[in-house]
């Protein structure tokens, strides 16, 4: 055994040192274990490399491993040569910082040297090139594996390469990697579950279900049995396509194959029935669930909990947010916040707060996004001091306002027409580093026209410019109809035109805001020309019964009778129902104009049988409400078929209400 040198010693003692340094032990460094293991919530996500459980949290900023100095300096010491598992324990230690220049010179030397590659190293690279967001290296390093570096690749290397690509969103890329190695000729690697898993959540990402249901059908041919999490993912992407009864048969069709659901699994279908509002099946899955040996966690509770929301059952949402406490499962601000949102929906902030006040009170504190939904659910009720009051407790309980909240609070400011408070905030907002956005600049510029302050509303709207921040869609909708309500088309067109100018597609208000300010101006020529051309936008640009109204109203106006009625005919066709404005306007023209109100009366009757015999019950039963307080009651045909309809099941409550209501018209 030959001497170690003196540089040799020196270098073993610097070595030491700087492990007692860093609290390093002397195990040697493990590699991960295969690829078998994945977590439901990120559905096939390969587990990291944690090759020690006290690994320095500096590690990022330290210098080079101790082995890399041994390795750069090797040849100094004569006869001594680092062994294979110097070289592993390198590539593990640069590839957890992220150093790929020096990893590509280790497998140099190992190449110069005629090393042996194993797989596993490779695996280890790839997973760095995954966190790194690399997957373009990733699929480079893997095709050099088999000819630059003559290692064999296996299904591991595969899958990791895969997994790396999919998790980047690049699904296509992930199906041509998929095909180009898979359907090879050459090809060794067989694909097993975990392959089959990746691929299948590909095609389904990319919407291509029936490819999906096909590639699971072809899982036993290939000698593979699918697992619960392939069912998953596969229930998940019918559940998207709205296919959920065939998501549904799968879950019974697992069971009969021997492969028992998760609650994971159930929470895919829960989630997907409570988007339709089918509680009553959201119900008999829990119920099926406990069948199953399968708990409810805080994601089935959750689900459920915003299914009732948006069916605006608020109260047995509240009831089940105390089962869930009682079956000791914790809430979390998804669940509080669901509430609290459903409440300020509801116009019941105040409830929504006094939530917040137990939601404190059971350990939880409530983030922004839950203070901002009350600040401005307050303020759009009118309640001005409770809305200052909880801002200023948030404050004093150690929450940090963001953007969210700060914009929020302006809005509810600018609405009760304090504007100089709300600049203020705005200020403060500045000074504390959170940025205002398009809501922010948008409250603001909405204020000051609410008070009649055209000029400051411009000024917001340079401001803005100043600030280098770029304007939405939204901000030019603002300035669009405060201008057209100002009486200002000539300069409201010219920001229509810019906004056209940037690629910015209007919306409903800025279109309607247009429609408004030519009918005022006596254009109602030009107004009707842009709302054609609205009709053929998108469905989120498309005229509501308030761009009806405008244009009713206009050729109401001109004494255009018949090609008002004509004009209601077509907004009924495109499934818009009349509303308390269309009627009142029609009604007034009719008085002012040429005919008697009990022509009114004539045409609203008539009006209210034609949406009844479209099955439009709810439109024709605001026609006979205004009828009833104009003093106009209907025909005994048109009562009765009333009654008829909303005596149906689940609507009696509303036709008594109905006739009470008639009996105090």
């Amino acid at each position: 055994m030959p001497k170690c040198s003196l540089f040799h010693t020196q270098l073993l003692s610097k070595s030491i040192k700087k492990a007692l340094k860093m609290g390093l032990s002397s195990v040697p460094p493990k590699f991960p274990t295969p690829i078998h293991s994945y977590s439901h919530f990120s559905v096939f996500t390969i587990p990291s490399n944690n090759t020690s459980e006290t690994e320095p949290d500096n590690i990022g900023e330290t210098e080079p491993p101790i082995s890399d100095e041994i390795f750069k300096s090797s040849h100094k010491l004569g006869s001594y040569k680092p062994g294979d598992s110097t070289f592993y324990s390198l590539i593990a230690n640069y590839a957890d910082l992220g150093d790929f220049r020096s990893l590509e010179k280790v497998l140099d030397r190992m190449k110069r040297e005629n090393r042996r590659f194993m797989e596993r190293c490779f695996v280890v690279i790839f997973r760095a090139y995954g966190k790194a967001h690399l997957p373009e290296k990733a699929v480079q390093l893997f095709d050099r594996m088999a000819y630059e570096f003559h290692c064999r690749r296996t299904v591991k290397s595969f899958n990791s390469v895969l997994n790396v690509i999919i998790q980047e969103g690049r699904f296509s890329h992930a199906l041509e990697f998929y095909s180009r190695v898979i359907g090879s000729r050459d090809s060794n690697i067989l694909p097993n579950v975990l392959t089959f898993n990746l691929v299948i959540k590909a095609l389904c990402k990319l919407g291509m279900i029936d490819r999906a249901v096909e590639m699971f059908r072809e899982m036993p041919l290939r000698k593979c049995t699918p697992d619960v999490f392939t069912y998953s993912t596969l229930m998940d992407g019918l559940c998207r396509e709205i296919r959920i009864d065939e998501a549904v048969s799968l879950l019974d069709e697992m069971q009969i194959e021997g492969c028992f659901p998760s609650a994971a699994t159930f929470n895919v279908l829960i989630n997907a029935v409570c988007k339709k509002g089918d509680l009553a099946r959201a119900a008999k899955l829990v119920d099926n669930m406990f069948l199953k040996g399968c708990v409810p966690n805080e994601v089935t509770y959750n689900t459920l909990i915003h299914g009732l929301c948006l069916k605006g059952k608020l109260e047995k949402a509240v009831s089940l947010l105390d089962r869930m406490v009682s079956s000791k499962c914790v809430p979390n601000d998804i669940t509080y916040g669901t509430i609290i949102h459903g409440l300020v929906k509801q116009g019941r902030a105040v409830d929504g707060a006094r939530l917040l006040i137990s939601m404190e009170e059971r350990g939880h504190r409530a983030n922004e996004y839950a203070y901002s939904a009350l600040v401005s659910g307050l303020f759009r009720e009118g309640k001005m001091e409770e809305a200052m009051k909880l801002w200023k407790e948030m404050v004093e309980r150690g929450c940090k306002p963001n953007t969210v909240v700060y914009s929020a609070l302006i809005d509810g400011l600018c609405r009760e027409g304090r504007l100089d408070e709300a600049k203020d905030v705005l200020s403060e907002m500045v000074k504390e580093g959170c940025m205002p956005n398009a809501f922010t600049y948008s409250s603001l510029m909405k204020g000051f026209f609410q008070i009649g302050d055209c000029h400051k509303a411009i000024l917001v709207w340079k401001n803005m410019e100043n600030d280098n921040f770029i304007r939405n869609e939204v901000c030019y909708s603002v300035l669009i109809h405060g201008l057209c309500e100002d009486g200002k088309l000539r300069e409201a067109l010219m920001v229509w035109k810019q906004m056209l100018g940037k690629g910015f597609k209007p919306d409903v208000v800025a279109y309607s805001s247009m429609i408004h300010g030519l009918c005022n101006a006596g254009l109602v020529e030009q107004g009707l020309k842009l709302f054609n051309e609205m009709l053929c936008q998108e469905p989120e640009s498309q005229p509501d019964v308030i761009t009806y109204n405008i244009i009713f109203n206009a050729l109401c106006k001109q004494s255009s009778i018949s090609r008002a009625i004509d004009f209601l005919n077509s907004m009924m066709d495109q499934g818009c129902d009349p509303d308390l404005v269309t009627c009142n306007v029609f009604l007034r023209a009719l008085r002012e104009k040429v005919h008697p109100p009990q022509d009114g009366r004539e045409f609203l009757d008539e009006l209210a049988i034609r949406l009844f015999k479209r099955h439009r019950i709810l439109g024709a039963s605001k026609i006979v409400e205004v009828m009833l307080q104009k003093f106009l009651p209907p025909k005994a045909s048109t009562w009765a078929r009333v009654v008829q309809e909303l005596c149906k099941p689940k609507k009696i409550q509303a036709a008594i209400d109905k006739c009470w209501s008639s009996l105090y018209c």
